[in-house]
């Protein structure tokens, strides 16, 4: 090439929205892709008296670029690299031709900078062309595109669409996208690293690089106004792909804020907020528990506190998804229910034999006969009874239990406090014998059933022989 030629850019139709940030966008775009696509070192954007530079180092820019509509090895590397239409390059030559920013590109096969010029025949007709001049260094690597009339604040605009430049920190990567540090009020998200749209109620940023069909469709020339369908579902597989406390902690305190109404739109999404209990409860000692668990189990919250356990309230419908679910570990999901369990198996019970009781111990827990037989006698799968120095925790108070029936080793344990009083010691004995009896657990209505025929057992045994006494004494 010995001389100038002109190439006409074609441009039906001027996007009016598009300023000179946007424009210089799609500049760094195809910068950004060029270095993706032939893996050479970083784009750099330099600033040299009052021109800025913008600098890849692939293949270089040919004329014959301006020629596509769609580039096919763009469309097979969608999510890697930003660009799809040919014509961005064109639309953004544009932009900045009507912003007076003065445009020049070189590369190892020419240097092409822009001129209004009449179309070819048609001298009333003048077009936006490129013109092309022969390349000042054969050896050039990549392509610089060289902006004269930019201003810094324009610059930083531009810089400002893409992920590199935007400073946010990658929390998580996942094999749909990324999850992001949110920085500002305004969540960011990005695909394949550009800026496509901003959220105002998201708890973090996010950057797509596995595109569905409707986001390749959303993708549009402009590249703007993505709603929020086109990504939701990729946001969500992102969370339910996620396992790191970093981005699981967030969510936690989102979840509380479910209450209060004030809370980021991701845990709206209820499988998200299962998710994010199921890695919370893999990472450390959580319970999970609703707002009427705290008020109805105050007790037990404090003593869980005290085991060093972090409390995290969560909706009914969460609590509800998560009961009898495993974490990621393939543990059970903690909540006050679990946490009893868990406490109960590790609890080791404190034994003390009769002849270390006191005096006064002893001649209340040799009353164990008479007591027993108030209710019909001592069942005959309790093979025995024994006092504890200690005693396992009550869930529903939260308190030590004053006795339990234990089926594994068929005996009922009663705490020594309880050897205080006969009035103490005989109600929590016939208690335990009914759970004995029955095998239900406390606040069941099969085992209020059952302590209500024990107390009318225990009445019949007490008030016949009395009314007995009475009939045989004779009237005076």
């Amino acid at each position: 090439m010995t001389e100038r030629r002109l190439f006409d850019l074609n441009i039906k139709k001027i996007l009016e929205a598009w300023d000179a940030p946007h424009a210089v966008r799609e500049l760094i775009a195809n910068a950004l892709d060029e270095q993706i696509l032939t893996d050479t070192q970083d784009v750099t954007i330099t600033k040299d008296g009052q021109a800025w530079t913008i600098r890849d180092y692939g293949r270089g820019l040919r004329y014959e670029h301006f020629t596509q509509n769609e580039s096919a090895e763009k469309l097979k590397n969608i999510g890697k690299v930003i660009g799809k239409f040919g014509v961005g390059l064109k639309d953004a030559l544009a932009t900045l031709n009507r912003n007076k920013v003065t445009v020049e590109m070189e590369s190892r096969h020419g240097v092409i900078t822009l001129a209004q010029q009449a179309k070819h025949g048609f001298a009333d007709v003048v077009t936006l062309h490129a013109e092309v001049a022969p390349a000042r260094d054969s050896t050039f690597a990549g392509t610089a595109v060289r902006l004269t009339g930019i201003s810094d604040k324009d610059m930083d605009r531009a810089k400002d669409f893409f992920l590199r430049f935007s400073g946010e920190e990658v929390l998580e990567e996942t094999s749909v996208g990324r999850i992001l540090q949110k920085k500002g009020k305004m969540a960011r998200i990005y695909v394949a690293g550009l800026l496509v749209a901003t959220e105002d109620n998201f708890a973090f940023s996010y950057d797509v690089t596995s595109l569905t069909a409707p986001m390749k469709k959303a993708l549009n020339r402009e590249r703007t106004n993505v709603g929020r369908t086109a990504y939701a579902d990729r946001i969500k597989s992102m969370l339910l792909q996620t396992t790191t406390p970093a981005v699981a902690t967030v969510l936690a305190k989102e979840l509380v804020a479910i209450e209060r109404g004030t809370n980021a739109d991701e845990v709206g999404w209820t499988d998200v907020a299962v998710h994010a209990c199921k890695i919370l409860n893999a990472s450390g000692k959580y319970i999970f528990v609703t707002a009427y668990q705290i008020s109805e189990n105050s007790s037990a919250i404090d003593h869980a506190k005290n085991d060093g356990y972090q409390i995290v309230t969560v909706p009914e419908n969460i609590h509800r998804n998560i009961k009898g679910a495993s974490d990621l570990t393939g543990a059970p999901v903690r909540d006050i229910g679990v946490y009893q369990a868990e406490w109960n198996d590790s609890f080791k019970f404190d034994f003390i034999d009769r002849a270390k009781l006191s005096k006064a111990e002893r001649e209340i827990f040799d009353l164990l006969p008479k007591i027993a037989a108030l209710a019909g006698g001592m069942p005959r799968k309790v093979k025995r009874v024994k006092i504890s120095r200690t005693m396992r925790v009550d869930c529903q108070t939260g308190q030590d239990a004053a006795g339990l029936w234990d089926g594994t080793t068929e005996s009922i344990v009663i705490k020594r406090d309880q050897l205080k009083s006969v009035k103490a010691f005989a109600g929590t004995v016939l208690h335990e014998i009914a759970h004995a009896k029955t095998g239900f657990d406390d606040v069941t209505r099969e085992f209020e059933g059952a302590l209500t025929d024990l107390l009318g057992v225990v009445a019949k045994a007490a008030v016949i022989p009395k009314a007995k006494r009475l009939l045989a004494k004779p009237l005076s």
